[in-house]
């Protein structure tokens, strides 16, 4: 069972910056977000006990998002997977979607443009190193908690269910939510207030 997270909100995320592979920390917003997470996933825990591990991408928003969460669940520190970081936005990344759209116009209103980005990840690269992480954690008979980023999280998603780019690129990446892959499903869990309170 694959329990797959973005993490916590960036200061770039709040300013509207493309990252791909940049650095950027969590906001305080972000870092509140993660501790939501972390809480659902406790409570999931306590009510399916087992192994439970947690994986996430080597950048430090990732990194820090999966920290808070293994210490609201009382689990070790995540083991850093490289095939779990995003998608290289080339040329995009620290750009505003406003400057991006002034650069290459054919990118206004695109939804998923790291499918498109100047020098950027191929599509083909991307989804194969989401198909081969996900090969081999649907084989894994713990509960894998993967904190991820967008763009990958849509990739590993898109294989699970089959869905091609052109559809997997409109899939939501919610910062305040994940999602559970298990038994040919996709499950949105939200970590909202009302939802901590209904765990």
């Amino acid at each position: 069972m694959i329990y797959l997270l973005r993490h916590g909100e960036t200061l770039g995320n709040s300013e509207g910056r493309f990252q791909g592979r940049l650095e950027s920390p969590l906001s305080e917003h972000g870092q509140a977000q993660a501790r939501a997470v972390g809480a659902r996933l406790a409570a999931l825990a306590a009510a399916d006990p087992g192994d439970w591990t947690i994986e996430a991408s080597p950048l430090g928003r990732a990194r820090q998002t999966g920290a808070i969460v293994a210490e609201a669940m009382g689990l070790p520190e995540p083991r850093i997977e490289p095939r779990l970081i995003e998608a290289d936005y080339g040329a995009l990344e620290g750009l505003t979607r406003p400057e991006v759209e002034a650069r290459w116009p054919h990118l206004a209103g695109v939804i998923g443009v790291f499918g498109y980005a100047p020098d950027g990840e191929s599509l083909a690269d991307l989804d194969a190193r989401a198909a081969a992480w996900l090969a081999e954690r649907s084989a894994d008979p713990r509960r894998v908690i993967a904190v991820a980023h967008a763009s990958i999280g849509r990739a590993i998603r898109g294989a699970y269910v089959g869905a091609p780019f052109e559809q997997y690129r409109l899939f939501e990446t919610p910062q305040d939510a994940f999602h559970r892959l298990h038994e040919g499903r996709i499950e949105r869990i939200d970590c909202g207030p009302a939802a901590l309170a209904r765990a």
